[in-house]
């Protein structure tokens, strides 16, 4: 996962939003303003990686605070191949950037999020980004614009 790798070859800590977000048996947090004040008082720290969506749930701190947004804009189907491998990489298993008690599961919504992402996400990500952030902008499309980002580091 490239939040892994930016943190392991950075230093800086990373934040998964799923892992904040997320209580056991993969129920929403009930309190979505302890959700947010989460969030900014990771990103009123120094250095930080945050990983994840939430659009209309957060607000505009994380994008005013940071120094470089990478948004991913890969095709449907190579986030849709990717998800299924990893259902069955870790099939009932919580991977690490999950909160406990979320384990891996063969999700239709899911899918269907990812299939309407461009449409109904991407919008909502780019609305937030020319509103509220002034930094570098890297958008990866493909695997090798991600090796050229993660060589430049």
């Amino acid at each position: 996962m490239l939040t892994r790798e930016l943190a392991a070859r950075t230093g800086i800590p990373a934040f998964h939003l799923d892992r904040l977000y997320w209580q056991p048996d993969w129920k929403p947090n009930p309190d979505i303003s302890s959700f947010r004040e989460s969030v900014n008082g990771i990103v009123a720290g120094e250095r930080w990686i945050l990983d994840g969506g939430f659009f209309d749930s957060l607000g505009p701190a994380r994008f005013e605070r940071a120094d470089v947004v990478v948004l991913l804009d890969l095709p449907a189907r190579v986030c849709l191949y990717r998800a299924v491998k990893r259902w069955l990489t870790y099939r009932d298993e919580t991977r690490p950037e999950l909160a406990p008690g979320c384990p891996e599961k063969f999700d239709l919504e899911f899918y269907r999020y990812i299939l309407t992402y461009r449409s109904k996400q991407m919008p909502q990500a780019q609305a937030l980004i020319a509103r509220h952030f002034r930094g570098r902008l890297v958008r990866i499309r493909n695997t090798a614009e991600r090796e050229a980002f993660m060589g430049a580091l």
